[in-house]
């Protein structure tokens, strides 16, 4: 990892630093920037969208940031991502495992300049892509505290939001998921089930009834926003694209390549704007400066690259890396914004009860000021407690849209309440 140079940004607990939880955040893509989660997600600075004037982005605070209960490093992983870049062309050669090989090491040597915070309970969080990597990490770090590295660290478990786990579960359980909301009729997904057995991840190209059905099926869905159903899907592209484009990251690239041509937004309400308020930001050579942004290492900061040439993913499932984690003294939360169709909830809950961990709580309500803010269940053995709950309302990236929510939710759960 010598000529692998990992850029973060550290934020203490608001609480009490000395005590509190220290989370390890991972972005998902692969290649998002850390900044990500901090400005929209789970920091503690948002931008100023309706006080934007053209010129350079404003912040302002988060009322409901996870650094109220926690202190986070929101980490540029892998390499490439944000302002994390490699002295060498090969540097940028990584995959799933080498990557999270990296963060471990990167972890450790935090650690070891940050003496301390190793007492305090360690936590690996992420969101979307994460739920490949994170999961290898947590695998590294309970190898490196079996064999004795150091420093030792005090893991006490994970949470993940919307976590991509396993390639065909995923892609299986986007089309019920459609159903269900209401975006296929009931023909289509009878058609669909028929037709393609069930399985509309590993299509049979000479099955032609099953591929006319699934190409109905992405017609249906193509103007669809998969990261929220509910809101505008503002990804502009030129042409048109006629595919349907799972990847999050290809619409987001066509988008910002438009928006940073205008000289002001447009009037239509849409998330994705506010996301260029952060491309104006980071490519700002004073902000860059007060980063402490090693000039000449980054060409230009993007949010989430449409593409990582270099990266190569060879992990298809990380099911198996939650099942030995049954085995362990972790404890994990895993949750869903409701509103997703690129990682739908019930493709989550599928391999979660694979896992054959027993059901502690049913499923129930949770609440936030006296009204339903999702529904959750928990599972535990003689090891092992995971805690899976909704975020009603949310997205892809459910802290993005439900901030309050989210806080009341990592509150209760770090603090061992029931949710």
């Amino acid at each position: 990892m010598d000529d692998v140079q990992l850029f973060y940004y550290f934020i203490e607990s608001d609480r009490n630093p000395r005590m509190d939880p220290l989370v390890l955040w991972l972005t998902g893509g692969p290649g998002c920037s850390g900044f990500s989660a901090l400005v929209y997600e789970i920091g503690p600075l948002a931008f100023d969208v309706e006080g934007y004037d053209g010129i350079l982005p404003t912040l302002k605070l988060n009322p409901y940031s996870w650094t109220k209960v926690a202190s986070i490093i929101f980490i540029d992983a892998p390499v490439g991502a944000g302002f994390s870049y490699a002295e060498t062309p090969y540097g940028y050669n990584v995959s799933d495992t080498s990557s999270a090989a990296q963060t471990y090491q990167f972890l450790r040597k935090w650690l070891t300049f940050h003496p301390n915070f190793a007492g305090n309970p360690l936590y690996i969080g992420g969101d979307s892509y994460s739920g490949i990597v994170a999961p290898i990490l947590i695998k590294d770090i309970l190898h490196g505290l079996e064999v004795g590295l150091q420093p030792t660290m005090e893991l006490q478990g994970y949470l993940l939001g919307n976590p991509v786990t396993d390639y065909l579960i995923d892609d299986n359980s986007r089309i019920p998921y459609a159903h269900r909301v209401s975006l296929i009729s009931d023909g289509l997904y009878k058609a669909a089930k028929e037709t393609c057995n069930g399985d509309y991840g590993n299509v049979d190209i000479n099955n032609t009834l099953c591929v006319e059905t699934l190409q109905t099926i992405k017609m249906c869905l193509l103007q669809i926003n998969l990261a929220m159903i509910l809101e505008p899907q503002c990804a502009f592209s030129s042409p048109q694209t006629t595919e349907l484009q799972w990847d999050l990251r290809v619409q987001e690239n066509a988008t910002m390549n438009y928006l940073l041509s205008l000289s002001r937004l447009p009037e239509l309400p849409c998330r994705s704007f506010s996301y260029m308020l952060s491309y104006k930001w980071l490519n700002d050579i004073n902000v860059q400066n007060a980063l402490h942004v090693r000039p000449g290492t980054v060409k230009s900061w993007r949010r989430c690259p449409k593409s990582f040439p270099s990266y190569t993913e060879n992990v298809d499932s990380t099911v198996a890396y939650h099942k030995n984690f049954t085995k362990t003294g972790l404890r994990a939360l895993i949750y869903s914004g409701d509103h997703d169709l690129s990682v739908p909830y019930i493709g989550t809950l599928e391999w979660i009860k694979s896992l054959d961990v027993p059901v502690f709580d049913q499923w129930r309500p949770w609440y936030v000021d006296g009204q339903i803010a999702g529904y959750t269940t928990k599972f535990m053995n003689d090891h092992y407690r995971l805690t899976y709950a909704t975020l009603k309302g949310a997205g892809h990236t459910a802290p993005e849209y439900k901030h309050k929510e989210s806080l009341a939710m990592v509150d209760r759960w770090f603090a061992y309440y029931p949710i």
